[in-house]
């Protein structure tokens, strides 16, 4: 899929110069989601004439769009509405979820109007800093744990004594964060492929591309091009750091000429890794120190879903710290503020979370787990496990014959629910014929007690019960979120019960 960002010289400055350049200029914005408002106001403020328009037409977006008239940027509401740009446009900044074909997106390109992203729009904003040179940001992308991985590069940064912030997909928008009065040094800046497909001149100061999976195929069309996407990420001139135990990482960096890798293993020379018992860092360790330099130790990392401290970080959960030690190393921070902040990381709910223990049984909320990819990575912490999967595949089911085969020894029995449920079952009867299967088709309110019944009567004690399904979660539930919330009430029901 060809990104259709069309650079207009106009816009092609920086900093004050760019922003001096939006006065009296006529910008849409398309999409008044997450991204939308802060970008239409930030263009406001700096003289743009500003309008917003959104395919809904309802009750929230009519609420936003009267916020948005309070600081005199126009908003059009409907699909006919945002289906070409406003007459005059000189440039359209998108949310990142709009895809190319948009006809508004399609129509703008075709007449030369450059198409950017929030993400785009931010980085020429950027604020120069007191001490000269500009605000730098530090990247994370991959189809899985750029949340937590961007959460711990923050508190690193922090502990370090920058002034820092998480910002981008992981919730704050980087317009508002660039548009801070008291400027921020350092940005951890996690990516998502859309918003990478709408960026054509950031250039971060280091980046990490955590995995590659199949992801978001319904939007990029192809893997490739999703691929394409995320590799926007390792700009000319950017310190490109990536996973030695994933190849599709390890491939884009060694194309960007990046020569920093991070492994689960005991590292090698321009490594990070694991050895005995520690985080060590062994690519900018400096001279005299060959053998590398401990950061952390392994059991000090949190967000695992370990019960009282009896389970060993998940794997997944130890290559995020890597990926955040070394982005933050390669910034300048020193060990002991690597410690500190990966010390101080908590994850967000929903994320491998213990729910409870319940008759021995350990039962982990990996809602967040909305794909194949990030199912396995759940599933390779616990032995053995019930696995409790199901909701909307999204195109994603040529991953999990892969998954199931990976994790069949460790399964004590699976329990499937929702829309595709039968596609993983099928993947089961191919490669783990023997493992117990339960099939729920209730999708009402009660389900997830079924489910959550189901999966005790297959667990033993010492067992874990695991939320990863694998799959969205659109078919039963408003979101991930609501789903794990699902999962926690029933097992509180259960151990009520009990």
């Amino acid at each position: 899929m060809a990104a259709l960002v069309v650079p207009d010289p106009a816009f092609g400055a920086t900093g004050a110069v760019f922003a001096a350049r939006l006065a009296g200029r006529r910008v849409c914005v398309a999409g008044l989601g997450v991204s939308g408002p802060p970008a239409a106001r930030v263009l406001a403020a700096r003289g743009a004439i500003v309008t917003a328009v959104d395919t809904r037409d309802d009750d929230d977006r009519r609420a936003i769009a009267a916020a948005l008239g309070g600081d005199g940027i126009r908003v059009l509401l409907g699909e006919a509405a945002a289906a070409t740009p406003p007459a005059g446009t000189e440039l359209v900044v998108t949310s990142p979820g709009w895809k190319p074909s948009a006809p508004l997106l399609a129509a703008a390109a075709a007449a030369g109007v450059e198409v950017m992203g929030d993400v785009e729009l931010a980085w020429r904003l950027r604020p120069s800093l007191a001490g000269g040179g500009r605000q730098r940001w530090l990247a994370v992308t991959g189809t899985n744990g750029k949340t937590t991985t961007v959460r711990m590069l923050a508190l690193i940064l922090t502990a370090a004594g920058y002034r820092a912030v998480a910002a981008g997909n992981v919730g704050t928008s980087l317009a508002d964060v660039v548009t801070e009065p008291d400027p921020y040094e350092v940005v951890a800046v996690e990516l998502s492929s859309f918003q990478l497909h709408w960026s054509s001149t950031i250039q971060p100061f280091a980046a990490v591309v955590l995995n590659v999976a199949a992801h978001h195929l319904d939007w990029h069309g192809t893997m490739e091009a999703y691929a394409a996407d995320k590799a926007r990420i390792f700009a000319a001139g950017t310190l490109a750091i990536g996973n030695a135990d994933d190849e599709g990482s390890a491939r884009m960096a060694s194309a960007a000429g990046g020569t920093v890798r991070f492994r689960l293993g005991e590292p090698g020379p321009g490594e990070l890794g694991v050895a005995g018992g520690f985080l060590v860092d062994r690519a900018f360790g400096g001279p005299g120190q060959a053998d590398g330099v401990r950061l952390a130790a392994v059991a000090d990392l949190h967000g695992s879903g370990q019960a009282a401290g009896s389970r060993a970080p998940a794997p997944h959960i130890v290559a995020d710290a890597l990926a955040a030690a070394a982005l933050a190393r390669a910034y300048g921070a020193p060990a002991g503020a690597v410690s500190a902040g990966l010390a101080a990381f908590r994850p967000d709910p929903h994320r491998i979370t213990l729910v409870s223990s319940v008759g021995g049984i350990d039962y982990i909320d990996d809602s967040k787990a909305t794909n194949p990819h990030a199912a396995a990575a759940s599933l390779a912490a616990y032995d053995p496990v019930v696995w409790v999967a199901g909701g909307q595949l999204k195109g994603a089911a040529a991953d999990l014959d892969r998954l199931v085969g990976a994790a069949a020894a460790r399964l004590r029995g699976v329990v499937l629910f929702g829309a595709d449920r039968d596609i993983i079952a099928a993947a089961l009867t191919r490669h783990a014929p023997e493992v117990p299967v339960v099939e729920v088709a209730g999708t009402d309110t009660g389900a997830m007690d079924i489910v959550v019944k189901a999966a005790a009567e297959l667990a033993r004690p010492g067992d874990t019960v695991l939320l990863a399904p694998a799959a969205q979660s659109f078919d039963m539930f408003r979101d991930y979120p609501a789903r794990g919330d699902a999962f926690a009430a029933a097992v509180r029901r259960l151990a009520a019960a009990r």
